[in-house]
């Protein structure tokens, strides 16, 4: 959820006329990271928790995409820290995928 705010406070400086366009869509991407771990974790097996881990790594792929995108577009720097909590979501949720695929 760290990575969201990250997210939300880096796309607020993005011009104004992006405002519909590559921001909204990053919102949409780290939203989904966390709101797909609680759907698993809220589900009745382990299979389909991973099945969930699966989705969010795959936003996160995407929101990854889009960050790099954006410092393309010079609408933000690659040190900004949204950068790291993305790294450091990556390797918690590869870690929980892991330890959750041999139990």
């Amino acid at each position: 959820m760290e990575l969201v705010k990250a997210l939300y406070q880096m796309t607020a400086t993005f011009p104004a006329g992006d405002r519909y366009g590559l921001s909204q869509q990053m919102r949409r991407a780290a939203v989904s990271i966390p709101s797909n771990i609680a759907e698993g974790a809220g589900r009745n097996g382990t299979k389909e928790y991973l099945q969930f881990i699966g989705i969010s790594r795959g936003s996160l792929a995407e929101l990854e995409t889009q960050m790099q995108l954006a410092v393309m577009l010079g609408f933000t720097s690659p040190d900004h820290p949204a950068f790291e909590l993305a790294n450091c979501t990556g390797k918690l949720l590869t870690g929980l995928h892991k330890k959750l695929s041999t139990t």
